[in-house]
């Protein structure tokens, strides 16, 4: 623990990671906050379901091109606009009574979302040296996590109480609240975007870019069915209360994976940690398939949380080695881009299943999902080995130096 503790000595580690705090929990309500809206209001889960994918659909196809735009022009502006937008379209969405408005607003909602994780990320490697950056994702990976357990467990306590309106109303007001603050910091205001290389392409043809986009492709829709079998197998059992026990599992485990990870031995490459994380990962998936909404499913829902937020450190590790000069948020949206998209699509296929077929045929094809994109990176891994490489002693002390000098 004493790596943490030293983490937290660097100038603005604190401000960074509570600033964006309230937006991170507004991220982690608003999937559930919009789904009970939708379930409520039409007493279908294939629409709540539809409703998701919708979100995640927008949203995600338009990542990269919210990721360019931070990366051309800064952080400051974008924030500043797309946060009120959001957080108004969240308030619209709550007083909406039809079907067609309620989709039509879930929709409309993603081309607004304020790429708060993507922001973050880059700054991390202004705020704290390259030897410090591993500890740095894994405190900013538990606190996104952390997020991640009350967002959910607020989203489903509001929407099941006597005022299930406020729901969304809380995660608007938490999204103003963190994505103004992070857009006012100095570490964000000052934040200078990269310059490319002369010799730049399009980030889409970079091939190690284009792997992790394949494997995208297998997570985002075994996590967009994951997302929604779990809430309506509580739903079709009746015990919809379960489903803040289950996902909060899954966020205090993955907070505590991620802390785990932080102290792993700079020694051990990022590709090597996240390829053998990644593998236990699929066998800690498969009894999920074998529970039932119960304290089972909260058990084998830890167990998948505890290796999922270690992975979480180890992924953002690679991506910082293998993308291409000029393009931290970029690169990160448009992966977003493609797996976000297949969530989408693994959301609205999700609600389909569960309802005509069962929600546990929803979760083995998300354990299928998990094996399929460990394939494909032992496959590409070749494409992965600027993520191999492990820093020399006088690299990590050059740029401790560099570090000092920029946040002075």
């Amino acid at each position: 623990m004493k790596r943490y503790a030293e983490l937290f000595q660097f100038p603005n580690v604190w401000v960074l990671v509570l600033a964006c705090f309230p937006a991170r929990v507004a991220y982690g309500m608003v999937s559930l906050s919009i789904f009970f809206k939708v379930e409520q209001g039409t007493k279908s889960i294939a629409l709540a379901g539809l409703a998701i994918g919708l979100n995640a659909t927008s949203g995600s196809l338009t990542a990269g091109i919210r990721g360019s735009i931070i990366d051309k022009y800064g952080q400051k502006w974008p924030i500043r606009i797309m946060v009120p937008t959001y957080s108004a379209l969240l308030i619209a969405l709550n007083s909406a009574d039809s079907k067609f408005s309620m989709l039509a607003l879930a929709f409309i909602l993603g081309f607004s979302a304020p790429p708060i994780n993507l922001s973050v990320r880059p700054l991390w490697k202004v705020v704290v040296p390259d030897s410090y950056l591993r500890t740095a994702y894994a405190v900013d990976s538990a606190i996104m996590n952390f997020a991640g357990v009350i967002g959910p467990v607020i989203a489903t306590t509001l929407a099941l109480s006597t005022r299930p309106e406020s729901a969304l109303y809380i995660c608007a007001a938490l999204m103003m609240t963190g994505g103004i603050a992070l857009a006012f910091t100095k570490v964000s205001r000052d934040w200078i975007p990269e310059k490319k290389d002369k010799d730049h392409q399009p980030i889409w043809r970079h091939r190690p870019l284009q792997l992790l986009m394949i494997e995208g492709c297998f997570i985002g829709f075994g996590w967009g069915l994951f997302d929604v079998a779990v809430p309506a197998f509580t739903t079709l059992e009746k015990v919809p209360h379960m489903t803040a026990w289950i996902f909060g599992a899954m966020g205090v485990a993955n907070v505590v994976g991620g802390l785990l990870a932080g102290l792993v031995s700079k020694k051990t490459s990022s590709l090597k940690a996240m390829r053998r994380t990644y593998f236990i990962w699929f066998l800690v998936s498969i009894p999920m398939v074998f529970t039932y909404p119960n304290w089972s499913m909260v058990i084998a829902g830890a167990l998948l949380g505890l290796v999922g937020g270690a992975i979480q450190v180890f992924y953002w590790e690679v991506m910082e080695a293998i993308r291409p000069k000029g393009s931290p948020t970029a690169m990160m949206g448009w992966l977003w881009t493609v797996e976000g998209t297949m969530m989408s699509f693994g959301s609205m296929a999700g609600g389909f299943i569960s309802e005509h077929l069962s929600p546990t045929i929803a979760l083995g094809i998300t354990a299928l999902c998990l094996g399929i994109g460990c394939f494909v990176l032992t496959l590409g891994k070749e494409l992965l080995r600027a993520a191999d490489r492990i820093p020399t002693d006088e690299e990590d002390l050059a740029a401790m130096s560099d570090n000092s000098n920029a946040t002075r």
